[in-house]
């Protein structure tokens, strides 16, 4: 039997923005049902997801990021190597980890795309949710 219980993670990193996912996901799924997990950056959620999908406790784990360009460093390679990792994270484990893990061409501090992006979160942990139900219901019926 599939678990009822969904884990999710989110980054720090911009929480005002990341944390609307979590608002999202939350519209089709109630809070009772779900265990969140803070952690610094999006680069840790991959190890952490997958620890959490190794429980066997989740019928699927979310992972909710707003990796942008700092100027430091290629924010690609950061979000290739995170959606590398939870993907890498659900096949190895068996339990289905999924990416809210956004990495926009164009990011400005202004209230105007934080307004965008706030809400582009929301949509998107409302996706994240009706995935994990529906894979969730695909893989119940299988095992039947």
């Amino acid at each position: 039997m599939t678990p009822t219980r969904y884990a999710f993670v989110k980054a720090s990193w911009h929480a005002d923005i990341v944390d609307r996912a979590l608002d999202g996901f939350y519209q089709l799924i109630p809070p009772e049902q779900v265990d969140v997990f803070d952690v610094p950056g999006a680069f840790e959620m991959p190890l952490l997801s997958r620890d959490l999908a190794a429980t066997g406790r989740y019928g699927a784990v979310v992972a909710a990021a707003f990796v942008v360009d700092g100027g430091i460093y290629r924010h690609e390679f950061v979000a290739q190597a995170v959606v590398d990792g939870l993907m890498r994270a659900g096949m190895d484990t068996g339990v289905p980890v999924l990416s809210v893990s956004l990495t926009p061409h164009q990011y400005q501090e202004t209230e105007h795309h934080k307004q965008i992006y706030r809400a582009h979160f929301v949509e998107k942990g409302r996706e994240a949710a009706k995935a994990a139900l529906t894979i969730g219901k695909t893989r119940a019926a299988l095992a039947a």
